[in-house]
């Protein structure tokens, strides 16, 4: 099982052998398992990659993530009919009601809020007790938008005067890294659940190829929210540009650990068990078996 993503920032050229990833750099080789990995991060423009290596990523469901000249995620390249009932499972998300959509979407809400108070309990912030009982209030399809007015509330108390349309401060950035990667392991998760990623809940864009990544990943936002607090010194506002120690610090956020009923594990784990059970939800028209991420305690 991949367990493990790759943060390549120094020029390197990327073959396949044996099995393994051969990451070539001026320093010397080094060999990674193919197996192993679940996400590379190609964050220097300086990187190649053999076709037979890009061949085998998709082969084995590796989800490659590319950054732009600011170092932001700006895309990733995901493998397709990954899923042996590719078709049957296609079939039944998009001939999915609006019901089960709305109670689908009510559930991912509460658990997004009420990862939100661990986030404000852990980093010793006041407030959490306020959304706990705002994420009682959100009902199906959540038509009263709890769930804005708990993000409103929530990054008052997490961080005093921040504003997530800062693009020049550092906690956005952090933020946004962070993000796009575990944006990048759900989409994969839902891939290779059989799922089609452009089909969502709750977002629904026309220009969008990643709704219901954009839907399910809102519950793992919390967890990215607290690794960017503990990252940028518990906080504290800066205009400075990202290191490679804030970018590999947030391109590890997929091995932050959650908890799923009594069990621990990685987010990446959590996400492959949530698009599982999406599509438990989807063939039972239930909402109640969608099993979304915790936080450890």
């Amino acid at each position: 099982m991949a367990w493990r993503g790759l943060h390549l920032t120094k020029p390197s050229r990327l073959a396949l052998a044996d099995g393994q990833v051969v990451i070539a750099q001026e320093d010397g080789d080094v060999r990674v398992a193919l197996e192993d990995l679940a996400w590379i991060v190609l964050d220097t423009p300086q990187s190649t990659l053999t076709g037979s290596l890009l061949s085998a990523c998709m082969s084995q469901g590796v989800a490659l993530i590319a950054t732009d000249e600011t170092h932001t995620p700006c895309g990733v390249l995901l493998p397709f009919h990954r899923h042996f009932r590719q078709g049957e499972i296609a079939h039944r998300q998009v001939a999915m009601g609006a019901p089960l959509k709305k109670r689908l979407w009510q559930r991912i809400v509460r658990a997004k809020i009420e990862n939100q108070a661990e986030a404000l309990h852990a980093a010793g912030r006041g407030g959490a007790q306020t959304l706990r009982e705002m994420a009682r209030l959100v009902g199906s399809g959540d038509p009263d938008n709890i769930e804005a007015r708990a993000a409103k509330y929530y990054w008052t108390q997490l961080w005093p005067e921040f504003r997530r349309e800062d693009e020049g401060d550092k906690r956005n950035k952090m933020l946004n890294y962070g993000y796009a990667v575990v944006r990048s392991g759900v989409a994969r998760s839902l891939v290779a659940a059989g799922l089609l990623p452009a089909f969502g809940l709750n977002h629904a864009s026309v220009t969008n190829a990643f709704n219901l990544a954009d839907d399910i990943v809102e519950p793992f936002r919390p967890f990215v929210d607290s690794l960017a607090w503990k990252a940028v010194d518990d906080g504290r506002p800066s205009r400075d540009d990202l290191s490679i120690g804030d970018r590999r610090a947030m391109a590890g956020v997929l091995l932050a650990e959650a908890t799923m009923a009594t069990e621990t594990m990685t987010l990446l784990v959590a996400a492959e068990r949530t698009a599982e059970s999406l599509v438990r939800a989807i063939e039972g028209s239930t909402a109640e078996v969608l099993v979304l991420p915790t936080f450890a305690t």
